[in-house]
């Protein structure tokens, strides 16, 4: 009996959940057909239908990375500073789902260090980023809730922040929980929004 399309989707589907386990488990570092196989309890033939080479096996796992950080559900409608935060909570690992994420993440970095392409295109997905941090930082800055300067500083300084309290996060979890995180984060808004002290644009851009 041929098969249909609705079985062609679900063996899709299947085949994605595999990966994404592989990942959360393994990491990019155990991205590996035969691990795909393994976890999806099939052969690495009937894979190779799916990722002819191992190159197409990564492309189609960053993709699925990106769509699934994509479709995660966002904090609050706020304005000003408070939209800043959510941004920032979006990104942190607060939650099973968004440790899985932020682990997988972190550990594609060495494969997009690897290849000029990959390196390209993670440079301009945290630029994205950036400019939506930057456009947050601006509207606090109208509304007086941050000190006058220059938002894209403060952003850039923001989202290095918020990724190196990713990184300890997931090496040392029992040191910087959910709570733990959310309140160094609260930390480092309140140093951004304290007044500078005059004669210079120093002040609070976060820790250095």
């Amino acid at each position: 009996m041929p098969r249909t399309r609705g079985d062609h989707e679900a063996r899709r589907r299947d085949v994605s959940a595999a990966v994404w386990q592989v990942m959360a488990t393994r990491g990019f570092a155990g991205l590996t057909l035969r691990a795909v196989a393994t976890e999806l309890g099939a052969t690495t033939g009937l894979l190779t239908h799916y990722f002819p080479t191992k190159r197409a096996l990564v492309t189609y796992a960053l993709d699925l990375l990106e769509q699934r950080t994509g479709s995660r559900p966002r904090r609050g409608t706020g304005e000003g500073l408070a939209a800043l935060k959510d941004a920032l909570l979006d990104i942190l690992p607060l939650t099973p789902e968004a440790t899985d994420g932020n682990r997988i993440w972190v550990s594609s970095w060495d494969t997009a260090l690897s290849s000029p392409e990959l390196s390209a295109d993670y440079a301009r997905k945290y630029a994205r980023s950036r400019d939506g941090l930057r456009d947050r930082v601006a509207a606090a800055q109208e509304l007086g809730e941050l000190p006058p300067g220059d938002p894209a500083r403060v952003a850039a300084g923001a989202q290095a922040f918020v990724l190196g309290l990713v990184v300890q996060a997931l090496f040392d979890p029992a040191a910087f929980p959910p709570r733990r995180q959310v309140a160094l984060l609260d930390d480092y808004l309140a140093a951004l929004a304290a007044p500078r002290p005059s004669g210079g644009d120093h002040g609070t851009q976060g820790p250095s």
